[in-house]
């Protein structure tokens, strides 16, 4: 954890300070201005989402799923396509950051919670029937956006693609108070479910027994999970197979099952990633590809390896 801690610590400062002359004062404030809230954002991003994927990979026991590959992304590219489509892209709705940012906290926190809630309950947990449902969901929500955007005015999806990729070079600075104002109301609300969340890993019928509520810690911790992955994806755009990278090299890299050091530990990953691959976009392709694509790519491959680990 030490050694993450300080590997995190040199990746910032080289992202702060590569490129940057000191000879010149004013280059350096100009550059710190612009660095400044791409750090921030990525911290709030590694934070929300490494989180969100071990809380989650512990609530149905499996650790090669993620809320993202269970339609979350989907979902938020289906709501911001139905915005301006129906709106349009001048509507305060959509311009506002503070109010979109709102909207898609509300819609993807009740929809996602209502959705997953029925499907563990009816499915009672069986996590293959969850993944299943999740995947066609995905296809439903990505089916629906894209028939919106076929019959799109042409201007109007130019504006909304830019809100649908995923990159820290457009972060919404706007929404950065706000965003750490709603992770830290949850993880207060939810640190008694937090507390907890070593017992709950136990199973059903060994939580109930050793006195825990166990649906409704359910319900609580799961809502947490997909307001924390609202507001990353808000910030700055869907990021699918992040949280799968970041919470499996915690579990193989830390041996442990307490949650206290799986989170920080996904958490300082991610963000050592994050701050890793927006270096290389900056300095190596100049911004030609966005970061996501990096993640998405190897996201995948890392995501094939543990399918085809675990069968053999």
């Amino acid at each position: 954890m030490i050694v993450m801690f300080v590997l995190f610590i040199l990746a910032a400062a080289l992202y702060m300070t590569v490129g940057v002359k000191f000879e010149n004062q004013k280059l350096f404030e100009y550059s710190m201005k612009i660095r400044t809230p791409k750090l921030i954002a990525m911290m709030i991003t590694a934070y929300a989402i490494g989180s969100a994927a071990i809380v989650f990979q512990s609530i149905i026991n499996n650790t090669i799923v993620t809320p993202c590959l269970l339609g979350m992304d989907a979902l938020y590219t289906m709501i911001h396509t139905i915005l301006v489509f129906i709106l349009g892209s001048g509507s305060a709705l959509v311009v506002n950051a503070n109010c979109s940012f709102l909207i898609d906290l509300v819609i993807m926190g009740v929809t996602a919670t209502i959705i997953y809630s029925y499907l563990f309950k009816k499915t009672k947990h069986n996590v293959l029937y969850v993944l299943l449902i999740g995947t066609v969901l995905t296809s439903l929500f990505s089916s629906i956006q894209s028939t919106m955007t076929r019959i799109m005015d042409p201007n109007e999806y130019d504006t909304l693609l830019t809100t649908l990729v995923a990159s820290f070079s457009n972060v919404n600075s706007e929404i950065m108070i706000l965003s750490i104002t709603v992770l830290l109301i949850v993880a207060i609300a939810l640190r008694k479910e937090l507390y907890i969340l070593d017992v709950l890993t136990l199973g059903k019928e060994q939580a109930i027994n050793l006195g825990v509520d166990y649906d409704a810690s359910i319900r609580k911790l799961l809502l947490g999970v997909t307001l924390y992955i609202a507001v990353a994806t808000a910030m700055v755009g869907p990021l699918a197979f992040l949280g799968l990278i970041i919470a499996n090299l915690s579990r193989q890299l830390l041996r442990t099952y307490r949650h206290t050091q799986l989170i920080s530990g996904s958490v300082l990953f991610g963000m050592i990633i994050l701050i890793g691959g927006q270096l290389i976009v900056e300095k190596i392709f100049v911004y030609a590809i966005p970061v996501s694509v990096f993640i998405t790519l190897f996201g995948g491959m890392y995501f094939l390896y543990l399918l085809l680990r675990r069968r053999t």
